[in-house]
């Protein structure tokens, strides 16, 4: 027990300290699980949820080829053509069309694509673009927590917990929404209502033309096809007894499919390789070193250990157990990576429950854990990759984005929504 503790709090210690790649870490840290006698090799490859792993890639894979046709362009123009070119206007819409794709798509992947048009906007207006990409930060880290598939530890808790999309939409959805509700006027509040343009500049974006956006119509129509069919799968897993991590490959493989067909053998090879290259393997083979990684600490005993102190300090009471859940969740992912933190609490509350009456009594505490983790991750700057992604994008295109200026900010509205969580989950479910 001692041994797979050190081990998990050093990998831990040196991801938090962003030495090196985490992607390497988890990896030395599943090796020395094996080497020091931890896990054999059979129960580290079981320890990894390749379910997770096939949700991961699909869903990458989806969003590079229907990256390709433009769409996402066509959506920030659109928007801000919508709301006549008004600086408040546009502020509001991007982040609102960030949260909805958010909720479908991965939340690096949403900011990669909304991020380089908003900085094309924003200088077409001639206005500050840090209040836009602050609030698209916060944004997409709301609306990925709406779904099974928007936010990485929602995919974890899922495909651990056995939970379903419609699950997801059902629980998380309605306290989402008001939260995004309020995240939208808080930014008018502080931004929006100062944010000016001159006549000339919201005449220039007006004449941006959308429909140039659009690269490839026939790949388009392929990939909405394709996305449709897949969340209509997510929806109905449960009646045709399909896993998620099935369906994200499959309809990855369908899109690839769809997307070669008839082209040069040369053509497809070159084609297929640009579109394995977009998969953020780092986050792969971080997960898979990670998950065998909790598997060592797993069969230790040291997490069925904490599981029992835990009950025995809240005195085996759900509510204060699940309001625990949920602020140390949210203060936490705040300051590490809400990823490695929700893969070891999983089989933590799952430890928990012969405790509290088996697996369907706990569920509350599974929405307690996705809302505080994905949440909290918008608490600083290092809380979610999403928030350094933009962070990068935007100081390479010579827009400071401090950490101090950041949390400051950030840190009091996400304290704020956790807030609202607690309300909520109070009244739903305790």
């Amino acid at each position: 027990m001692w041994l797979a503790t050190t081990i998990l709090i050093l990998t831990y210690a040196v991801i938090i300290s962003e030495k090196l790649n985490r992607a390497i870490i988890a990896l030395i840290g599943a090796m020395l699980m094996i080497m020091g006698g931890l896990l054999t090799q059979e129960q580290a490859i079981a320890g990894i949820d390749f379910n997770t792993i096939g949700l991961l890639v699909g869903m990458m894979i989806i969003v590079s080829i229907t990256r390709k046709s433009g769409l996402f362009e066509y959506l920030a123009i659109r928007s801000a053509k919508m709301v006549k070119a008004s600086p408040a206007g546009i502020l509001a819409m991007l982040a609102a069309v960030t949260a909805v794709a958010s909720a479908f798509l991965d939340n690096v992947t949403t900011v990669l694509l909304m991020v380089p048009v908003t900085l094309a906007i924003t200088e077409a207006l001639k206005v500050n673009p840090y209040p836009f990409l602050f609030s698209q930060v916060l944004a997409s880290n709301i609306g990925g927590t709406a779904t099974l598939i928007g936010d990485p530890p929602n995919i974890l808790i899922g495909t651990l917990a056995n939970l379903s999309f419609n699950q997801f939409v059902i629980n998380l959805s309605p306290i989402i929404i008001v939260i995004l509700a309020f995240h939208l006027a808080s930014m008018h509040f502080l931004w929006g209502r100062k944010l000016n343009a001159t006549a000339a500049a919201r005449a220039h974006v007006m004449g941006f033309d959308e429909r140039k956006a659009i690269t490839d119509p026939l790949l388009l129509k392929k990939a909405l096809a394709v996305v449709a069919c897949v969340i209509a799968a997510f929806v109905t897993a449960r009646f045709i007894g399909l896993e998620a991590g099935t369906i994200g490959m499959a309809g990855a493989a369908v899109l690839l499919l769809l997307d070669n067909m008839g082209h040069s053998a040369e053509h497809q090879s070159e084609s297929v390789t640009k579109v394995f290259n977009e998969i953020e393997w780092i986050t792969i083979f971080f997960f898979i070193g990670l998950f065998a990684v909790i598997a060592g600490v797993e069969h230790a005993g040291v997490l069925s250990l904490l599981a029992h102190k835990l009950v025995e300090a809240t005195g085996g009471d759900m509510t204060l157990t699940g309001i625990g859940v949920l602020w140390a969740s949210a203060v936490l992912s705040a300051i590490v990576d809400n990823i490695p933190f929700v893969a070891t609490m999983i089989p933590l509350i799952k430890a928990m429950a012969p405790s509290f009456g088996g697996a369907d009594a706990i569920q509350p505490l599974w929405w307690c854990l996705s809302l505080g983790a994905c949440l909290g991750g918008n608490g600083t700057l290092i809380g979610a990759s999403a928030n350094l992604t933009v962070a990068g994008i935007a100081e390479r295109n010579g827009v400071p984005f401090r950490f101090l200026t950041y949390t400051k900010t950030a840190f009091p509205l996400m304290l704020i929504h956790v807030a609202m969580c607690h309300v909520y989950i109070m009244w739903r479910y305790f």
